[in-house]
């Protein structure tokens, strides 16, 4: 799908959509609980669905009403021997230990960028915890076979968290108590919590020292119905946020100022830059006027980046964001296609080490971009063509689809022409 941004003020109200990061967790613990869960608020992205149907495969029974999905779960029982995560990151990181408590041998697969992205992580952890594993090459498809026996074990963080987040939802699900996990140079720490506070909620005690050695004590029984809602979601409304300080006045809502999500630290950068902005519970006012540029770290909140670039490209200076290393395995190699894309609209951003220098005040341009199948270059793009001095022309624009759906829609909702073919 091809679509046209016109440059455009925005206004008024907008609900954030659901975060797929609380969505996809809440739906492997829903899995591993025994009972009825209900989900309210549940995401319909392409990665939400992509967990649903994940789910369903490992033994979870499902009932969608109007705004809530019953889910009633005996725990890991697959239905199915092939699970496939779609392009989902965290969904494949998550669920293939999980999968692993089965004894049953079991296909993984993905589609699109998910197939290239690094899974070696598996290769190395799983013969410790009696889990057979072949893979491709340390890539998609792996075949696994468990049941998983939880151990004392040591892994590398710097990768990713969501490899983390998986061992630990298998590991309180299993009854580890003794076991220790120990983690080196663990990064994107805010997602950590995030999974420890659903855990939590789903009654499992999951504790941890400075984020190095992770605990499991004893599980709370949960009896009945549990109700649980998914959050609003920080990384697609830090979209919603940006849009409102380079080009309108809006009011977000659906977004928790307490929340765990890491990518919560947008609010930091929009402060830095100066932004007009107000953050109460039930709503966050943004209004756009001159921006200065800023520096931020975005090693913990990597997903960030998009966003981020858009907001420095209004902004009169050199913004610096920490954090570049983080984005080589991403749904493109975003440090490469930010600096590319943005290059066409006459944004200058230069990558040295894990420092991106955007070179912002310069004027957005008329361009035609392509987003790399990636969602957040695909939003970054249009939110940066709300001020920019012509149409914008996204190519491949339904890669929005994987975490926000209905983007276009709300872009539409706040007044911008947006024209599309497919």
């Amino acid at each position: 799908m091809i679509v046209s941004i016109q440059p455009s003020r925005v206004a008024g109200p907008m609900y954030a959509p659901a975060s797929k990061s609380s969505m996809q967790r809440a739906c492997a613990a829903a899995l591993l609980r025994k009972g009825l869960t209900v989900l309210h608020n549940p995401g319909h992205s392409n990665d939400d669905r992509a967990a649903i149907d994940t789910i369903q495969k490992l033994g979870a029974k499902i009932e969608r009403t109007d705004n809530s999905l019953n889910i009633q779960s005996l725990g890991v029982h697959p239905r199915s021997a092939e699970i496939n995560c779609g392009e989902s990151g965290l969904g494949v990181r998550m669920f293939t230990p999980i999968a692993a408590m089965s004894d049953l041998p079991l296909h993984i697969d993905g589609e699109g960028s998910l197939l290239t992205r690094p899974l070696h992580f598996f290769d190395e952890i799983f013969p410790q915890l009696g889990i057979r594993i072949t893979s491709n090459g340390g890539r998609l498809p792996l075949s696994i076979q468990g049941p998983l026996q939880p151990a004392p074990i040591t892994v590398d963080g710097s990768l990713s968290s969501q490899f983390l987040t998986g061992l630990l939802m298998a590991y309180a699900a299993s009854g580890a108590q003794d076991e220790v996990i120990t983690v080196d140079n663990l990064k994107s720490k805010p997602y950590i919590d995030l999974t420890l506070s659903v855990l939590k909620d789903f009654g499992w005690n999951v504790t941890h020292r400075d984020h190095r050695t992770f605990h499991f004590g004893k599980a709370e029984a949960q009896p009945g119905t549990l109700h649980y809602t998914v959050e609003g979601d920080w990384s697609g409304g830090a979209f919603l946020l940006v849009a409102g300080a380079v080009a309108g006045n809006v009011d977000v809502r659906g977004l928790d100022p307490h929340s765990t999500q890491a990518d919560k630290a947008i609010l930091n950068a929009l402060q830095d830059s100066g932004v007009n902005m107000h953050v109460s519970k039930e709503k966050i006012l943004i209004s756009s006027q001159p921006l200065k540029p800023f520096a931020f770290d975005a090693t913990d909140c990597p997903d960030l980046f998009p966003p981020l670039v858009a907001l420095a490209a209004y902004a009169d200076g050199q913004t610096i964001v920490k954090g570049a290393s983080r984005l080589a395995h991403k749904e493109s190699d975003r440090a490469t296609t930010l600096q590319q894309e943005f290059g066409k609209m006459g944004i200058r951003i230069d990558v040295e080490g894990d420092l991106m220098r955007i070179h912002g005040g310069t004027g957005v341009k008329a361009a035609r971009v392509h987003s790399r199948h990636d969602h957040r270059i695909a939003m970054a793009c249009a939110v940066a063509a709300l001020g920019a001095d012509g149409p914008v022309v996204i190519e491949e624009a339904q890669a929005v689809n994987k975490s926000y759906t209905d983007f276009y829609d709300h872009l539409r909702a706040w007044g911008v022409p947006v024209n599309s073919n497919v």
